[in-house]
């Protein structure tokens, strides 16, 4: 909507009232600022929303494949073939025999629940970029050396050089019944992943020896695969499952992980609706603010509608006074949510220095930061829906302006 110069110059005189309308310029501050605050709190919580799923994502299945290809039992015996088979398949850019088993840790007195990860070379040298301390070099085959999460190496009082002793309850049968295994690793380095759980349980060693801890001979757990689209995961392995079914079961990341990304999901289109709810009751503020200013007007609409002023002209200076008003407290909202953003984990700490409380607790929250990410096309959404609705509050205020009747209003002027 563009307007004339005569129009514009009316919308700007109405849009900075003088001193005796000082209450109808507060109302109107009082709408920029609540669709500011609406705005900013739904780009704020749209986009660590987003975070949160999309760090869950990276981390969950860069850590654990986009599916598992496992043996019935827990037992893969003939899992050389089933490898050959699952890297010939088409999609699949990356597989590998993987074990993973609960067992016990013992440090110094303390024991910890741990998960032992038996992995190939090339999966344990993927951890290189998360590593805090030590050298991952070390982990060879016979060497018993392990990698542990940061968590877990603090709660045993653990550092790189001591040895920590892993505990198979399962053991070796005697007469005297069912001894636990226990052996000895060197710590030769320490990662964080960034998921509380995987940092405070997991112990990475070579396939050899999780094999020799574990008396399972040849056999592994599983097959971790890597596909080229991670959303296509089901359809690229469907020919696998086809082919070995009764031998394999294969599980993606949205079965394994599916009740985690479901709540995320439900929780993110709820978080928006009821922040909309911000974004609506600014409207209505704006509402309210242009119908005190029709009525506190309404001898100068008169006077504008003698002097020649169209009923066109009336709705565009009205609807452009509420719409201007929309605009500005969307830029503004912008800006604000993103600076949150910005410094958001500075935030975040001086929260917890202010209250004293831990505001992010990574044995609740999964990960160690506020994560936070954008997605354009929201961004471009809840602007659209800022100022749709603003635009739909000068509706009914702009046209009861434009039916006013000058000869009602000025009859005893």
């Amino acid at each position: 909507m563009i307007l004339s110069r005569f129009e514009w110059t009316i919308a700007r005189r109405y849009m900075l009232p003088g001193r005796g309308e000082a209450f109808i310029a507060l109302v109107a501050g009082i709408s920029l600022a609540a669709v500011m605050l609406g705005v900013a709190a739904l780009v704020i919580v749209m986009s660590v929303m987003n975070g949160f799923r999309a760090e869950l994502l990276d981390r969950i299945v860069g850590l654990n494949g986009h599916a598992i290809v496992q043996g019935y039992g827990g037992r893969l015996d003939n899992w050389r073939a089933v490898l050959k088979a699952v890297e010939a398949t088409p999609g699949v850019t990356h597989a590998s025999p993987l074990i993973e088993q609960p067992l016990l840790a013992t440090f110094n007195g303390r024991v910890e629940a741990i998960l032992v990860r038996g992995e190939t070379a090339g999966d344990i040298g993927a951890l290189r970029p998360k590593l805090t301390a030590g050298d991952l070099a070390d982990l060879r085959p016979g060497a018993n050396a392990v990698a542990i999460g940061s968590r877990l190496a603090e709660n045993l009082g653990a550092r790189v050089g001591d040895e920590i002793t892993i505990i198979n309850p399962a053991g070796r049968a005697t007469p005297f019944g069912t001894v636990p295994r226990e052996i000895s690793y060197r710590i030769a380095a320490v990662f964080e992943i960034g998921i509380y759980d995987y940092d405070n349980s997991f112990v990475v060693m070579p396939i050899p020896d999780a094999q020799t801890l574990l008396l399972s001979g040849d056999s592994i757990g599983m097959i971790e695969v890597r596909t080229s689209d991670p959303d296509r995961v089901g359809e690229i392995l469907a020919p696998v499952a086809r082919a070995l079914a009764g031998e394999v079961v294969v599980t993606d990341w949205k079965t394994i992980n599916a009740s985690l990304f479901q709540a995320l999901a439900v929780e993110r289109v709820a978080m928006f609706v009821v922040l909309s709810i911000i974004v609506l009751v600014a409207v209505f503020n704006i509402l309210s603010s242009l119908i005190m200013l029709v009525r506190a007007k309404t001898r100068d609409i008169a006077i504008l509608r003698t002097m020649g002023a169209s009923r066109r002209s009336l709705i565009r200076i009205f609807v452009a006074i509420g719409f201007v008003i929309g605009a500005l407290g969307t830029l503004v909202g912008l800006l604000v949510g993103f600076t949150f953003l910005y410094f958001r984990q500075a935030i975040v700490h001086l929260a917890e220095q202010a209250t004293g409380q831990t505001l992010w607790d990574p044995k609740i929250r999964f990960l160690t930061d506020l994560p936070a990410r954008s997605d354009p096309t929201e961004i471009a959404a809840i602007c659209v829906m800022a100022l749709g609705l603003s635009f739909l509050a000068t509706l009914y205020p702009a046209l009861k302006a434009a039916s006013t009747d000058p000869v009602q209003v000025l009859r005893y002027e």
